[in-house]
């Protein structure tokens, strides 16, 4: 499964990639996120409750990050269990680009999913994924305005 989209985000370059490594703002966005614990710079471990049709569980899983290309650019992977809800694991790159005092966005994100989920179906899975990375991003960029105008 692939995900890709933009966003535009009201503000600078350096705060929003700063913003994408505080282990608080994606706690605060990421959809269901019970706890967010920063390992180090480049490791994140996550307790994410989520339901996708009639299946609902709690994952945990661990991100590594690549910085290779800070501020402009990184990638993120991860994967997940949810017991016998099944597993996933994916990864993602994301480009900043600066464009006055906003920043363009752009991710695109690949996604393999196990167990009772994988049986749910691709048209399923497909549009929560997409709904959670909408929701992710819209609460991201709230979050991240807020903070710009305080």
């Amino acid at each position: 499964m692939e995900l890709n989209d933009e966003i535009v985000i009201n503000a600078p370059q350096d705060r929003v990639y700063e913003a994408l490594n505080d282990p608080e703002v994606l706690q605060q966005c990421i959809p269901g996120c019970e706890e967010l614990i920063k390992h180090s710079d480049t490791e994140l471990e996550a307790k994410v409750v989520l339901k996708v049709g009639p299946v609902k569980a709690r994952f945990s899983g661990n991100v590594v990050l690549d910085q290779t290309g800070a501020p402009d650019a990184f990638s993120l992977s991860g994967q997940g269990n949810g017991g016998a809800a099944g597993h996933a694991k994916g990864a993602a790159d994301v480009t900043l680009t600066a464009d006055g005092d906003q920043t363009i966005l752009r991710y695109e994100a690949k996604a393999e999913i196990g167990g009772k989920l994988a049986q749910l179906g691709s048209r399923l899975i497909q549009s929560t994924a997409k709904k959670l990375a909408a929701k992710f991003f819209k609460s991201f960029a709230e979050v991240v305005d807020e903070n710009v105008s305080a």
